[in-house]
């Protein structure tokens, strides 16, 4: 669960925001308004501005840092593929479990009916908030700086989304190449398990006939697996 501002509890400030997710931001205004929802801006006469423009400027710029991205690290997907990935990268859903993760919740100004409905964990929110942030990111600091902020969260997705659209599967792959080899079936270890109990990281290790043959991380443990897999992979030269 994210942590959730109430009636007894402040948002997070903007400049306390940009600090904890390293957010190069000198003008906090931007920052300010691409946290504020509409329902806020109806409630409060101070506020002038929603961030409903940020957020169609933020998706345009996701399209086009994912599409790189994906572009530069996939050579051997075929344009379908590649759209089908984006698609998954950027849906909704995704976008707004990259909002729970980072916890944009605490920062969010909401009114209070938005409040009272659950706006801190809607999806269709959270993912407008996300890419709301990307496009104040983009104004003020270009598109470096938002790929510096979005490849980590990519990095993290792309395995779990590798299954979910069954374009990869590193663990599948290996255990045909250590089964061919006649070295039995991978085992994966966990080398450690960090975090709190709603953002948990997990790091694992592959061993093949008792041999380290890779690690990975992430933020479940089928994750994990799958990212020592492909670093497996990539160390036999298979990938």
């Amino acid at each position: 669960m994210i942590c959730q501002p109430n009636k007894r509890q402040m948002p997070e400030s903007p400049a306390d925001l940009a600090k904890r997710l390293s957010l190069p931001f000198t003008n906090l205004h931007l920052l300010i308004r691409a946290l504020t929802h509409r329902s806020y801006v109806n409630e409060h006469s101070d506020a002038l501005e929603d961030n409903e423009r940020l957020e169609f400027l933020g998706d345009a710029v996701l399209d086009f840092v994912v599409g790189a991205w994906l572009y530069n690290h996939f050579p051997e997907m075929t344009e379908g593929e590649l759209t089908r990935l984006r698609s998954a990268l950027v849906r909704t859903e995704q976008l707004a479990e990259n909002a729970r993760h980072l916890d944009l919740g605490r920062g969010l100004r909401l009114g209070r009916g938005e409040v009272n409905g659950g706006g801190y964990d809607r999806p269709a929110l959270l993912c407008a908030t996300f890419e709301a942030v990307i496009g104040a990111l983009y104004l003020e600091a270009g598109v470096s700086a938002v790929e510096r902020f979005v490849i980590p969260l990519l990095e993290d997705a792309r395995e779990r989304i590798y299954l979910g659209l069954n374009l990869f599967d590193p663990k599948s792959r290996l255990q045909e190449w250590a089964q061919g080899q006649k070295l039995g079936s991978p085992k994966y270890l966990i080398l450690k398990e960090s975090g709190p109990e709603h953002s948990k990281s997990f790091e694992v290790e592959v061993q093949v006939d008792g041999r380290a043959y890779g690690q990975g991380s992430g933020y479940s443990k089928q994750v994990a697996a799958q990212m020592a897999a492909q670093t497996a992979l990539e160390y036999l030269g298979l990938i």
